[in-house]
């Protein structure tokens, strides 16, 4: 049976047309993203880890969003030349979407059915993390204040890169 995540349609922030299927197989960390945030800096430590692991099968999506004090106010073209020229980012991004709320992409509508104590259904700020296994079913959820290298983010990803 086809997890739910990967029928799921997802833009690229250049305007190609795919959906989360593209993942299948693979080790995905999933991040609603801003320019203007405090959390901002998370960007350098997502690509270090992106250099570090996708040769292992392991990708990540972010996922620029609006939502939150209007901290990513750019279109597709500004937010795309800012994650290059600041932090040399080359993992996939989507277009803005709504993370919560009446709008939300269906891809966060499935992953904030993914519950841990301290994290309920809502998206609660600017990258938080969701790690989607091989399997295509969430492995872990990570709160925007943990930074994408800390321990258990790494040992989550190896995790579920042997799995």
């Amino acid at each position: 049976m086809q997890e739910p995540l990967y029928g799921i349609p997802l833009t690229l922030i250049d305007g190609t047309e795919t959906d989360f299927g593209r993942f299948a197989g693979k080790s995905v960390l999933v991040v609603n993203v801003a320019s203007e945030c405090g959390f901002t800096g998370q960007y350098a430590g997502l690509e270090a880890l992106y250099q570090r692991y996708r040769d292992r099968g392991f990708e990540i999506l972010g996922v620029p969003c609006n939502q939150f004090l209007g901290q990513e106010p750019g279109n597709e073209e500004q937010i795309q030349e800012f994650c290059s020229r600041t932090f040399s980012v080359t993992f996939p991004l989507t277009r803005k979407a709504d993370v919560r709320g009446r709008r939300r992409h269906p891809l966060y509508a499935e992953l904030v059915k993914f519950k841990t104590g301290i994290l309920p259904g809502a998206i609660r700020w600017n990258f938080e993390k969701f790690l989607v296994g091989r399997d295509g079913k969430v492995a872990a959820r990570f709160a925007p204040t943990v930074d994408p290298e800390a321990p258990e983010v790494v040992r989550a990803i190896e995790e579920s890169l042997t799995a």
